[in-house]
């Protein structure tokens, strides 16, 4: 094999490592995020999203607010960074989310339309795989490469430093802690052959969150832990293009605000995501996702699209490219 196929099916590789840094609460997460690519890579995403709905998607606690309606354009900007620990495929991560929110807000009966822009709060995560191929560490680790059957360990930590004003309460920033613990699953489908790979994929998490002392004028926010499971199946449409049919189910997160409790959610959404590796570095992603369950006064209503295009590179790979053009 010449090293213009070796560097592009590598390069392949490379431009899914920046999906890990979208945060999937908080970002719509399609299929193929947790593929593993050679040790050492490197990748920057920039994600937009625009979404409607009752709750506030800068909080990845999805609390409904009954009756509001928000509209917020969501940017976020990261770096990813894969490497070996242990011989097995690791990922470090962090994001920062940015944006406007907008909508009107019902408190103790009154109705106002409240705004807010500016950073939320940034989000460091780690990934490493349990069970699958060890980690890639160099060409033909790359090039034999197929996920057969995988399972990560995942874990996200949000600082509580985002924008934020407690006189009001919609807010980029939420002032207290909270992250989660998953474990990505991907099951490959047949051959592994460019073109014709499909995988069903799963993230079972569970977001954990620090209580707000200072909520809306000195109240006293909690959220019980909140259960998220994605579940993506995954086919290419040719070497360079695949799609996904996406599915998300929310189960808990109740909140109490000075012990008065609200409702668990209990919610679905479906979702359909087409991808296009545009070059050797480049990756551009487009997803639609909405909510299917939300008739009631109580349940999630959410409506999303996703952009995404994520630059990764490796050292190793990039010397190749120089050393061809030469």
């Amino acid at each position: 094999m010449n090293n213009t196929h070796w560097s592009r099916r590598v390069a392949a590789v490379l431009t899914v490592v920046g999906a890990l840094c979208t945060t999937a609460a908080q970002a719509q997460a399609p299929g193929r995020f947790y593929l593993r690519g050679l040790s050492d890579a490197n990748a920057v995403p920039v994600i937009v999203n625009s979404i409607s709905g009752n709750t506030n998607p800068f909080d990845p606690a999805h609390t409904v607010t009954p009756g509001a309606s928000f509209d917020a354009t969501m940017a976020l900007v990261g770096y990813a960074h894969t490497f070996a620990l242990f011989d097995r495929s690791a990922i470090a991560a962090v994001i920062v989310p940015m944006g406007r929110i907008s909508g009107d807000v019902t408190v103790a009966g009154r109705t106002a339309n409240q705004s807010a822009s500016g950073f939320g709060d940034p989000m460091l995560e780690f990934n490493i795989n349990l069970i699958g191929p060890k980690a890639q560490k160099n060409i033909p680790d790359a090039l034999r490469y197929e996920p057969g059957f995988s399972l990560d360990l995942l874990a996200d930590l949000a600082l509580p430093i985002g924008e934020y004003d407690s006189s009001k309460p919609l807010n980029l920033g939420q002032n207290r802690w909270y992250g989660r613990v998953g474990m990505p699953v991907i099951w490959q489908l047949g051959d592994w052959v460019p073109g014709r790979r499909t995988t069903l994929e799963f993230l079972p998490a569970v977001w954990l969150f620090g209580e707000n002392n200072d909520y809306f004028g000195g109240q006293t926010l909690k959220t019980d832990p909140l259960f998220q499971l994605d579940a993506h199946l995954t086919r290419d449409f040719t070497q360079n293009i695949w799609g996904s049919l996406d599915a998300t189910w929310y189960n808990g997160g109740q909140a109490s605000v000075n012990g008065v409790a609200g409702q668990k959610l209990n919610n679905v959404a479906l979702g359909l995501t087409l991808g296009y590796t545009i070059n050797d570095n480049i990756n551009l992603t487009l997803g639609y996702k909405a909510t299917v369950n939300d008739s009631a006064p109580g349940d999630m209503q959410m409506d999303s699209f996703m952009m995404s295009l994520v630059f990764g590179w490796h050292p190793l790979v990039e010397g190749m490219k120089r050393l061809k053009s030469e």
